[in-house]
């Protein structure tokens, strides 16, 4: 069995677990051959939505196509993700103008800094279209730290300040303000 899989390494090289990726996309993206057709190849994950304490922070990855799903993210904060990390292989066209929408709403709705990273150019043969860059950090506001090239490989670099996790959480409740026990009917509903 194939996963699409984050290993999650600390500061000191040590391995502290692994996240598997739980939504996979069945999408056509560039021409009529080509897509991301990962039902084909990987399985769902099944390793719920970890949390790891590393050196800096409490670090929760969700991977690509994950982050269409508001639900894990929630579960992630719920347990205690301070930094989210979302790793991507996404073409222009496809998702783009989401890019910089969903990502920043899922930090301010759970309180904690995300790290979206989405690789940059073409891949050939298959020609699936632009990977168009513009990684970016944001913070618990919604706003954005550091943000890479849409064409260059770099390393994007931003401050993260763990106190703005606490007065952002601290300010709006929304852990607090829940209401689990309306919510049977998300997981009862069938599309």
């Amino acid at each position: 069995m194939y996963y699409n899989t984050a290993a999650v390494i600390d500061a000191d090289g040590t391995y502290l677990g692994k996240y598997r990726k739980h939504h996979l996309p069945h999408v056509q993206a560039g021409p009529a051959a080509c897509g991301f057709w990962e039902k084909y190849y990987f399985k769902p994950g099944n390793t719920g939505y970890p949390v790891f304490d590393t050196a800096f922070a409490k670090v929760g990855v969700y991977i690509c196509y994950d982050r269409h799903f508001p639900e894990g993210a929630r579960i992630l904060g719920l347990n205690g993700a301070e930094v989210v990390f979302n790793p991507s292989a996404t073409t222009a066209g496809l998702s783009e103008y989401l890019w910089k929408l969903e990502q920043p709403a899922h930090a301010v709705a759970n309180g904690y800094y995300l790290g979206a990273i989405n690789r940059v150019g073409w891949e050939a043969p298959w020609n699936m279209g632009e990977f168009y860059g513009q990684s970016y950090l944001v913070n618990p506001r919604g706003e954005f730290v550091a943000v890479g090239s849409r064409d260059k490989d770099e390393v994007v670099i931003g401050d993260l300040d763990r106190e703005m996790i606490l007065e952002v959480r601290n300010l709006w409740q929304f852990y607090r303000d829940r209401r689990p026990e309306t919510y049977g009917a998300m997981v009862e509903l069938l599309p």
